[in-house]
């Protein structure tokens, strides 16, 4: 049986924001002492700083929200009250996040092919960018 508590899909949806609810769940497992190794190395970086980026918060502000919360809810009222961001910009962010890897990204493609044969998914045509890889490594789909 396998010790990893998986976080949610980054398809999981909180205020309009892909991806959100993920990263919740990872700052908690992470406040818990319950995240994985494999998630360790890009706790607050890779898709994690990419929300950031567009969300105009920082990671600390974000663990302090999620460590002040007991409920998913609370951090939806935080993120409505310091994450001003458009439908479009979130739509944006949800579109760069199933780009990747980016047209012409040869070193982000050959990660993703190698993750996928590290993960015994080469075979999946249908993993086409990373979140699908999340999803299949994580066994969704």
């Amino acid at each position: 049986m396998s010790d990893i508590i998986y976080p949610r899909s980054p398809r999981e949806i909180m205020d309009g924001w892909h991806y959100l609810p993920r990263y919740i769940d990872k700052i908690r497992l992470h406040l818990a002492g319950k995240l994985h190794a494999d998630y360790q190395e890009n706790f607050g970086k890779a898709f994690d700083a990419l929300w950031l980026q567009y969300a105009l918060v920082t990671h600390e502000q974000m663990v302090e929200a999620v460590k002040n919360s007991i409920t998913d809810g609370q951090v939806y009222d935080w993120v409505r009250t310091h994450v001003k961001i458009s439908d479009d910009e979130k739509e944006a962010f949800w579109q760069n996040m199933l780009n990747r890897p980016k047209m012409g990204d040869a070193d982000a493609a050959r990660r993703l092919k190698m993750r996928k044969e590290q993960a015994g998914l080469a075979h999946r045509n249908d993993i086409r960018n990373f979140v699908d890889f999340i999803d299949a490594d994580e066994k969704r789909i």
